[in-house]
């Protein structure tokens, strides 16, 4: 096992400053495309208008100013997950700093998706919860919050 392992190693060990990219990546483009998918425009309104209804649904005061704030952070928070890593090849502090921020956004994000849109997941099993993509872009978040570039 001992030397599966060390021929293992040696073959990914170039590769091992790359792994956090492809998470980054993955997350970053997921929610760049979330946000963008909601953008006023003519072919993307409907998703919008849903958001807002839904909002509405909920009696949440300002319903047009919180889609708009959950696109905004989706996508800037997408794009803050992949221009803090970039940022942080060149100026290491800046681009850890905009990393964790970005995953911070994302996380309280998350968390409200989950409480006020999916509150339905956590009844046992939680079978909805374990096998949405929302749990993986939660993660992913939570990851970057805490780790940033390191």
């Amino acid at each position: 096992m001992k030397k599966i392992n060390t021929r293992l190693d040696s073959i990914t060990n170039p590769l091992y400053s790359l792994a956090p990219w492809f998470f980054r990546i993955a997350l970053g483009v997921a929610f760049f495309i979330h946000g963008y998918k909601k953008l006023p425009a003519p072919f993307m309104m409907e998703e919008q208008h849903r958001m807002v209804t839904w909002f509405e649904s909920m009696f949440m005061p300002f319903p047009e100013l919180i889609v708009s704030l959950v696109i905004l952070i989706e996508i800037f928070g997408g794009i803050g997950i992949i221009l803090g890593g970039l940022i942080g090849l060149f100026a290491n502090q800046a681009g850890h700093f905009i990393t964790r921020l970005s995953g911070l956004t994302l996380f309280i994000l998350m968390i409200n998706i989950f409480y006020f849109g999916h509150p339905d997941w956590f009844v046992w099993p939680p079978i909805k919860l374990l096998t949405s993509e929302q749990l993986f872009l939660f993660v992913l978040s939570t990851y970057f919050m805490i780790r940033g570039n390191k």
